[in-house]
């Protein structure tokens, strides 16, 4: 039976006093009996005390993204030993952001995968289509083809390692909407790429996360859907309140 998954990407927000607090709130705010696994990514000069805040707790800590050398004159940048070197396991790679403002291609995010699993990591694989793609008609043409050129490339056995997450980027900030069946149906098209290329039961182990705005208000319909385990959490899981009740909604 797949895992239900509520991941709570923070983004570029909270420094170290706020993201202490939010921490505690989280703590206070989260239901201890929740089935689901609960996932933070603070920012990364926040991991290392994160992981230690959260040691004795159910929430796990992950990473919004990581390079895809094992070390080198990469200026800036954070490798996977790293984080295995500070307890963090789990890592976020090809976010919309990501993709968009920092030209990650799908090649390039194949090499992250490629190092995230060689370093025994869980990958939060993300990849979803812009406004145009949809008013083209061609999204699921390009959900295809992300999933096909960054992560097909892996082996059956790394997929216990996969968790996917479809960000409809044209229903992000856009004022265009995603109805829970327009999610169900991307998700269920997902599902079956996955089958034809890996067969059954890898196609019904995996995790397949929402990631369009799920807010309080909508997560329980979302959540619903027979081919949503869970969300890709962005603006509501900086507020304790709004991310416990989308924890409780799973």
């Amino acid at each position: 039976m797949r895992k239900k998954i509520v991941a709570g990407n923070w983004k570029m927000h909270k420094n170290a006093e706020e993201t202490e607090d939010l921490l505690n709130d989280l703590i206070d705010k989260l239901p201890n009996d929740v089935e689901a696994q609960i996932i933070v990514a603070p920012t990364f000069v926040n991991l290392a005390s994160a992981v230690d805040h959260l040691e004795f707790t159910n929430i796990a800590v992950a990473a919004q993204n990581m390079h895809q050398a094992e070390a080198g004159a990469f200026t800036g940048e954070i490798s996977a030993n790293m984080l295995k070197s500070i307890g963090v396991n789990t890592v976020i790679i090809g976010h919309s952001e990501r993709r968009a403002y920092f030209n990650e291609t799908d090649a390039l995010l194949a090499n992250k995968v490629s190092t995230a699993l060689k370093h025994d990591m869980v990958v939060i694989f993300c990849f979803g289509e812009e406004l145009k793609d949809r008013q083209d008609n061609q999204h699921f043409n390009v959900v295809e083809n992300q999933l096909r050129d960054g992560l097909f490339h892996i082996e059956n056995k790394d997929w216990e390692q996969i968790v996917l997450a479809y960000e409809p980027v044209w229903a992000i900030g856009t004022g265009e909407t995603a109805s829970p069946e327009q999610a169900q149906e991307m998700h269920e098209f997902i599902r079956e790429t996955v089958r034809k290329r890996y067969g059954n039961a890898i196609a019904e182990d995996v995790s397949i996360l929402y990631g369009g705005s799920v807010k309080p208000e909508n997560a329980g319909e979302i959540f619903s859907k027979p081919d949503v385990d869970g969300g890709l959490i962005g603006g509501a899981a900086l507020k304790a309140e709004d991310f416990a009740k989308i924890v409780e909604a799973i």
